[in-house]
């Protein structure tokens, strides 16, 4: 095999950003599926790749494994860097960092499946509990994110960034969990342009190989 290997879960967010970020790039991978809900993270193959267990982790060769999706974004920004993720100018890649962070940092850890799963294991969660507590988080970080939002284009201007690799996987997990998006019609509408890419319909979780 050539090209990087993606220790992978189809409807895992971290790695489904990574994946429109490969795509973008044109790099080349293959992906080898972890099964969440099979508990295969937490077998010693995959702690052996991620001390935590988690998903996504990039095997870039020569021994070296990248965890941590954003992490993985930026170096694939400073190693492949056409297309750009990350703006060139100090300020705007801060700012650019903030608005995924807000979806990296503020929404998805805390509606993460290991912390769906502690609610229903330490509190008695039942699935109606667990979903509106999903949906109040992504509520919150959208209506940041839409206030930012372009009218045209992407956050990352005419082609995708950073942010619209975040927000593609987060509005797919909103739509999952029958989350009304109609408040944010800008954000709908950017993941719909994005929709329309290849290289992001081709990382869709339903166009990579599902795992139970």
């Amino acid at each position: 095999m050539s090209g990087y290997t993606l220790y992978d879960y189809h409807r895992s967010s971290a790695a489904y950003r990574v994946r429109i970020a490969l795509n973008l790039k044109a790099v080349e991978w293959q992906g080898v599926p972890v099964s969440l809900l099979k508990g295969e993270q937490r077998s010693p193959e995959h702690l052996a790749r991620s001390r935590q267990g988690l998903i996504p982790a990039l095997d870039i060769g020569g021994g070296t494994m990248l965890t941590q999706s954003l992490a993985i974004l930026d170096w694939l920004d400073a190693t492949h860097p056409e297309p750009r993720l990350f703006p060139a100018d100090p300020l705007e890649r801060a700012r650019a960092m903030a608005l995924a962070l807000v979806i990296v940092a503020d929404i998805h850890p805390i509606d993460n499946l290991r912390v769906l799963q502690r609610l229903e294991a330490q509190f008695g969660a039942d699935v109606a509990a667990k979903a509106d507590w999903y949906r109040h988080w992504i509520a919150e970080g959208l209506g940041a994110l839409e206030v930012a939002a372009p009218e045209r284009g992407f956050f990352g201007g005419e082609t995708p960034g950073v942010v619209d690799c975040c927000l593609v996987p987060q509005l797919y997990n909103a739509r999952r969990f029958e989350l009304d998006l109609s408040p944010w019609p800008k954000l709908v509408a950017i993941d719909a342009r994005a929709a329309g890419l290849p290289a992001v319909a081709a990382a869709r979780p339903d166009a990579v190989a599902p795992v139970a």
